[in-house]
């Protein structure tokens, strides 16, 4: 009796959960019809904790396993060797670097200003490129907040961009103003970090 039980208290525990996953498939699959507009999309991703470039990269190797064209503007870190760019550029996808490192490194305002200006250029020709379908702009937040690039001609070259092209933004500190303009923001927000535990940054992890 106690066994007959046990199997009835089980196939209704199945049948309710069914349900319950059955109305979970019925509300996802009503926001995927839904969702019938396609466009380029604008991504940020911000926030202080590790991982933001990233994420970024992933998406760009996504792109390029899809067939799709990609390209990469590197602010800020352009001085290290990155693992991204060893392999992203075999597949033909176009870098263009800062190449002066940190900032706190060069700890000069005019140097910098003019390294962002030789590298936002070309990455303004990118975001009008229709050619290209998706475009990273790696640690751009910092030259907007470090007022080395005028917002405005930020946010022009990020509206008037070709329709089908994807942007994906990243750095701490986005200012408001993009983060409004995109379509999806992300925030990574640290927990725990092997640096602060005097571990350093090693190839192939961490760059």
């Amino acid at each position: 009796m106690s066994e007959t039980n046990d199997n009835n208290r089980d196939r209704v525990k199945a049948e309710r959960h069914q349900q319950r996953q059955q109305k979970v498939k019925e509300a996802v699959d009503a926001r995927v019809a839904a969702a019938s507009d396609e466009r380029g999309v604008l991504m940020v991703i911000t926030g202080n904790g590790k991982g933001k470039s990233t994420a970024g990269f992933g998406t760009v190797t996504r792109a390029v396993g899809h067939g799709k064209s990609a390209a990469v503007v590197q602010f800020i870190k352009g001085g290290w060797e990155c693992g991204e760019r060893n392999l992203l550029q075999t597949v033909g996808v176009p870098f263009v670097v800062m190449n002066t490192g940190f900032t706190w490194e060069t700890q000069n305002r005019e140097q910098d200003m003019v390294a962002c200006e030789q590298t936002w250029l070309p990455a303004e020709k990118m975001l009008a490129d229709p050619g290209i379908d998706l475009v990273l702009l790696d640690e751009l937040t910092y030259m907007v907040a470090y007022h080395y690039l005028d917002l405005d001609r930020v946010l022009t070259a990020l509206k008037n961009r070709p329709s089908h092209q994807h942007v994906i933004i990243t750095g701490r500190g986005c200012h408001r103003s993009i983060i409004e303009l995109a379509d999806t923001v992300s925030e990574v927000q640290p927990i725990k970090h092997a640096f602060d535990a005097g571990v350093k940054a090693q190839p192939g992890f961490d760059y």
